[in-house]
């Protein structure tokens, strides 16, 4: 993290994640923490071309948690779950819990350095201090090193996190004048008491004026069209039955999900030939990401002699406009069945490319952000189990970031990859992408149990992308 601010970067950390109060859709992820099945923690690995110093790293860490408030806060839960829980200043706030260094103790490969992220992505989090963690790792090949960001999903989603990086990493090697504008006076630090008492009448008088100016609103439809108005139920409603149904297709033999390990395989794709390699068949960057992840997972099945034409997988839908904050979460996780079985990369995008785009326009995407007041409001044991109800219809995860257009230093150090590895909510793999400098940095989040040989996939994987980067080719 480097410390230097324009006045629109400056009013950007500051604003970063939003308001005080959570939405009920990042208070379900947050209760939702205590069970493997439902928890939504990630870890970044950046890998820089040296070590930072180590106080100059520590000096900017300090200055810019003061120049992103959240980063200070705290999650406080209300006395009763009627009203979603509340960021507060951590009245004993200390740099050195979340910020850390430690040195492989082996041979300094980047495998050490993502053995030491799948240990960080699998301890859970203090619930009384802020939810984030950061590790410098020294001691890697040629001088190298790695920084560990390890968030929790209540915090941001993957574009809010892009945006976190872009605000908090500098642009160059060298020093930086600090940030001398004055600060905000920090929120008033609530209390679980407090929180209950000062949000309960507002969100009840909020509920009832709703709740009125819905039905004004919905009786004037009626009345000025009702035959549209009819229509425009139905259509939801058959919206939301097919987003409620999991992907009519039977989940994989192989990839089960009894384990609770974690393990990091990564792989480095040049982004202009993955782009080609889509276009090349009428598809997007993403649509070639996710066929290559699939002919991949078909060696998989082919190794253990079992054939599967079509399996379940998960996508987040970013549901994010221009007018919303930075950070924060505003996502939507789309289902459907897409194929594994065909060898043909060119079949596995056009039906990709069919399946998101049916997704996309669902009109009942967002069907979480109605029922999150109700299922946040419900005791944690029942939350948990609807929640992982949820998250176990899937085979796999997959997630595309937006790309991050410049290069990042960190404290001094430049940072030449950027690999994500996002939460496994459960499922077998948690397959993200993020590019950066020209390269798609892929990250897995496999489970070990599952995925037990780690060479035997990595060799899958990238057969899996050469077979669609040879679309661009003409092969």
């Amino acid at each position: 993290m480097t410390d230097h601010s324009p006045p629109a970067i400056g009013a950007a950390r500051l604003s970063w994640g939003g308001p005080a109060d959570m939405s009920w859709w990042e208070a379900l992820m947050w209760r939702a923490e205590g069970d493997l099945r439902t928890r939504s923690s990630g870890v970044l690995v950046e890998i820089l071309d040296r070590a930072p110093e180590w106080e100059r790293l520590r000096a900017a860490h300090d200055r810019l948690t003061l120049r992103v408030p959240r980063l200070r806060e705290r999650v406080i839960e209300p006395l009763l779950p009627l009203v979603p829980p509340a960021w507060s200043p951590d009245p004993h706030f200390d740099l050195d819990y979340h910020l850390q260094r430690i040195r492989v103790p082996g041979d300094g490969s980047n495998s050490e350095l993502f053995e030491i992220a799948a240990a960080a992505a699998a301890r859970p989090f203090d619930s009384n201090r802020p939810p984030w963690e950061a590790t410098l790792v020294t001691g890697l090949r040629d001088g190298r090193a790695g920084y560990l960001l390890k968030l929790h999903h209540s915090l941001t989603d993957g574009l809010g996190l892009v945006q976190l990086l872009n605000l908090t990493h500098g642009r160059g090697p060298e020093r930086e004048e600090p940030d001398s504008s004055p600060l905000p006076p920090p929120r008033p630090v609530e209390t679980p008491i407090s929180l209950l008492a000062g949000r309960l009448p507002g969100v009840l008088a909020g509920a009832a004026g709703s709740a009125a100016r819905g039905a004004v609103r919905t009786l004037g439809r009626v009345v000025a069209d009702p035959v549209g108005t009819a229509v425009d139920t139905v259509r939801f409603g058959a919206s939301l039955r097919r987003v409620l149904t999991p992907p009519d297709v039977a989940r994989s033999p192989v990839l089960n999900n009894d384990g609770t390990g974690y393990r990091l395989i990564a792989h480095d794709v040049p982004l202009e030939q993955l782009k080609a390699a889509g276009r090349a068949a009428g598809g997007t960057v993403n649509d070639a990401f996710l066929a290559a992840l699939l002919g991949a997972f078909r060696r998989f099945h082919e190794h253990h002699d079992v054939f599967v034409d079509q399996i379940p997988i998960g996508m987040p839908v970013s549901l994010r406009t221009d007018n919303d904050p930075m950070g924060g979460n505003r996502f939507a996780g789309a289902r459907f069945a897409v194929p594994v079985g065909d060898p043909d990369p060119r079949v596995r995008i056009a039906a990709i490319r069919a399946a998101v785009a049916t997704a996309r326009t669902e009109p009942a995407i967002g069907f979480l952000d109605l029922i999150a007041p109700v299922l946040g409001r419900l005791p944690r044991a029942l939350l948990i189990e609807i929640a992982g109800s949820m998250t176990t219809v899937s085979d796999l995860q997959a997630s595309n970031l937006a790309g991050i257009g410049r290069s990042l230093y960190l404290a001094g150090s430049r940072v030449l990859r950027v690999y994500p590895m996002g939460p496994r909510p459960g499922v077998a793999a948690m397959v993200t992408m993020l590019s950066y400098e020209g390269t798609c940095c892929v990250g897995i989040n496999a489970n070990p149990d599952v995925i037990d040989d780690e060479k035997v996939f990595a060799a899958y994987l990238r057969d899996g992308f050469d077979e669609v980067l040879d679309l661009a080719r003409g092969l």
